[in-house]
């Protein structure tokens, strides 16, 4: 009759197994239905949030600059170099908006036109005003998001070796002895369908282990489907010289001479 009663307690537990996989699922579906929804909403309010993992034609640095252009705060000439005009060398002007706004100020601390690689690649405090801008959008997306609970590590090892036990015992106690009536015939193959899901789910559960790892974040994709920043796709249409100007402004990383190099406290070098 031990088969009786390994029918009486396999079971219910295979069900709690998938039970738990199941309400995991189901729980991790719906934070990432809530991370995209709100991906979405804060693409909608702030379409520089999440730029910065665009290719570089259609990133923030190119969206700031472009927005600065239309703005009439800066000019482009033919080889890239980005130079104020008279309203963007007023302090009291600004874009609205920290990311261009911190371009702006990288301009107004060089001694000369320069170019949107080299403001990138030498202008540290740029780069800090950038990385700034969206650690702060990141951690808007992180806030109060819903995660799947999982166990401490502890109790995780401890409730698979209880499962390990739980499946050893049973598989000896089936092999052990052989049923005798139709009863014992039922329970039997009962507890062995149900020993197989168990093998079963722990295969299911190393692959969703897996798969969770290697998933790409739903807010990873979520840039490309906001789809380009309207500054860049208005300077595109109004002027598309100056939008090619920008595109090669990126790609000019040196600096020659004195040429856009920062100013050295109230006084201005000589160019």
């Amino acid at each position: 009759m031990m088969s009786v009663v390994l029918a009486c307690v396999v079971p219910p537990v295979t069900a709690v197994l998938y039970g738990s996989l199941g309400v995991r699922r189901r729980r991790e579906a719906r934070w990432r239905r809530t991370l995209a929804e709100r991906c979405a909403a804060m693409s909608a309010d702030d379409p520089y949030a999440g730029t910065d993992e665009r290719w570089w034609p259609e990133d923030d640095v190119q969206a700031s600059a472009a927005r600065l252009v239309l703005d009439g705060l800066v000019t482009v000439n033919h080889r890239g170099n980005l130079s104020l005009t008279a309203a963007g060398a007023d302090p009291a002007r600004t874009a609205g908006h920290p990311l261009p706004d911190a371009l702006l100020a990288a301009l107004r601390h060089r001694t000369a036109s320069a170019a949107l690689g080299n403001l990138l690649m030498h202008d540290t405090a740029f780069r800090a005003a950038r990385a700034e801008f969206h650690e702060a959008v990141r951690a808007r997306l992180e806030a109060g998001r819903p995660r799947p609970q999982r166990p401490p590590g502890c109790l995780t090892v401890v409730g698979v070796l209880l499962l390990v036990l739980e499946m050893t015992f049973t598989t000896v106690a089936l092999l052990d002895q052989w049923p005798r009536g139709a009863v014992d015939w039922t329970a039997s193959a009962v507890v062995g369908a149900a020993l197989l899901a168990q093998f079963l789910w722990l295969d299911l559960s190393e692959r969703r282990d897996d798969a969770h790892v290697g998933r790409r974040d739903p807010s990873a994709g979520y840039p490309e489907r906001a789809g380009i920043h309207p500054a860049l796709t208005e300077l595109a249409a109004s002027d598309p010289e100056s939008a090619v100007r920008l595109r090669t402004s990126r790609l000019r990383l040196r600096r020659r001479r004195n040429r856009g190099r920062r100013r050295r406290g109230s006084t201005a070098a000589t160019v």
